[in-house]
């Protein structure tokens, strides 16, 4: 059931996302005049078919991973005399640049309207207290204590935990000074100069938090368990939604994160659990799972989850915006998570950023799945995300890319005259291994976070 969920998001997430870059590409071609042949979203043997009155084959696909908006072109066949006007190859370089920019500007689009959505019905943010702060850790060092609330870093204002994260990771990489502006539990702020070291260099899934030595505040988590896992170890022991574990091999358990560790610790070996069930102890011998880390450590797991506590109401921050407002926020962060996004893509290119983060479609299933668990809002600002990932990769001057075609035509528009279609075609190859060897490596690095 969870594969096929898995599957069912990634598909919704991909359709949604080649259909409005598709459709960019389609609705600026047809204000130019081109006749589109094809409109299809996914490759493979066609699911659906039909026409509309203009005469374009709109399809759906069996395999969700990209789509196509097939014009005429003079190129690519014999056009009747009578349809030559409509053909892409006639039309000026700047209607066929308007034509291959409007996929991507399209999925820019729709990130601008995914986060105006979420601004105008409002969200809940969590205040970032801070919970612990480790000894001699960077953030100690500047003077980070519990307690304090981070307000802003660089400048940017932090309303919760995310923000936080984004503002840290945009810093991935450098060795220069980090401001951050906090406020004590009594409400006194005061500024703290944070020295970075190649900060989370060729880390693989950075932890930014972790290598500050922050650990967010949290309310403390009783050891009952709420989700069981079919199959699982717990399933296999007996456990059950609603057991509060008391004791592990006679040792007392007071929160989840001792439970934790102790299971953690002692993978395939037999646990003595004493727990209390409908007001009644008794005693189940549970053996954790073995997982083993990308660091090659491995650690025992039971399959359960937790029951978690509300968080206090003094700590939950209301972000709702009336439109006008929300549309500017939107744009802002629209233009906030492009750039992260394309330095990040510098700093993988000159090595400060591990390759081993690059995402294929298995880890965007996974993301999708789990935003869609978290809720409307999660999913809605993964789409968001992932659409201007789309976007930016396609911009990039690979050949085969839309990027690669604005090149050509940019080219075009200063020398007075096209590409010859031999270099075309020697770029295109040249292109073809370029996204052929990011995908292979984005697919390895994928299954090397399923082990």
């Amino acid at each position: 059931m969870e594969f096929i969920q898995t599957l069912a998001a990634l598909a919704v997430t991909l359709g949604v996302l080649i259909t409005f870059h598709e459709y960019g590409h389609y609705w600026v071609a047809r204000r130019c005049g081109v006749k589109v042949l094809r409109f299809s979203v996914g490759f493979g043997r066609p699911l659906l078919r039909w026409h509309n009155k203009e005469g374009t084959e709109f399809v759906l696909a069996a395999i969700p991973l990209g789509g196509y908006v097939k014009m005429l072109d003079e190129r690519e066949g014999d056009v009747p005399p009578e349809l030559v006007e409509q053909s892409f190859n006639r039309k000026t370089v700047g209607q066929r640049f308007a034509i291959v920019a409007a996929g991507p500007l399209a999925n820019f689009l729709l990130a601008i309207v995914a986060y105006w959505l979420v601004f105008v019905i409002g969200t809940q943010v969590v205040a970032p207290i801070v919970g612990q702060v480790e000894a001699e850790s960077p953030a100690a060092i500047a003077g980070l204590q519990a307690g304090d609330e981070l307000i802003s870093i660089d400048g940017r204002a932090t309303p919760g935990w995310q923000a936080v994260g984004l503002a840290l990771l945009s810093r991935m990489g450098e060795s220069r000074d980090l401001s951050i502006q906090v406020q004590d539990e009594w409400g006194q702020q005061r500024q703290l100069t944070l020295t970075l070291d190649r900060f989370l260099a060729g880390q693989t899934d950075p932890d930014p938090f972790t290598s500050l030595g922050i650990r967010p505040w949290r309310p403390e988590v009783q050891p009952i368990l709420d989700t069981i896992q079919a199959g699982g170890a717990a399933a296999q022991a007996g456990l059950r939604p609603g057991d509060r574990i008391l004791q592990v091999n006679h040792q007392p358990i007071a929160s989840w994160s001792e439970l934790v560790d102790w299971l953690q610790g002692h993978p395939e070996t037999a646990l003595t659990l004493r727990l209390e069930r409908d007001g009644q102890e008794q005693e189940r011998v549970i053996i954790p799972a073995a997982r083993q880390l990308e660091s090659g450590q491995q650690i025992g797991f039971i399959g359960a989850g937790v029951q978690m506590p509300s968080w206090p109401e003094e700590l939950l921050r209301e972000q709702r915006f009336g439109p006008l407002e929300a549309s500017w926020r939107a744009v802002q962060k629209t233009g906030e998570m492009s750039q992260l996004t394309l330095v990040s893509i510098g700093k993988m290119i000159s090595g400060l950023i591990s390759p081993t983060n690059l995402s294929g479609p298995i880890t965007i299933a996974r993301v999708a799945n789990d935003s869609v668990k978290s809720g409307w809002e999660s999913f809605i600002t993964f789409l968001a995300y992932v659409s201007i990932s789309l976007a930016i990769l396609n911009l990039l001057p690979i050949p085969v890319l839309d990027g690669g075609h604005l090149l050509f035509y940019a080219i075009e528009a200063v020398r007075g005259k096209p590409v010859s279609e031999q270099a075309q075609a020697v770029a295109t190859r040249f292109g073809l291994a370029i996204l052929g060897s990011l995908m292979l490596m984005a697919f390895y690095f994928d299954l090397l976070r399923l082990g």
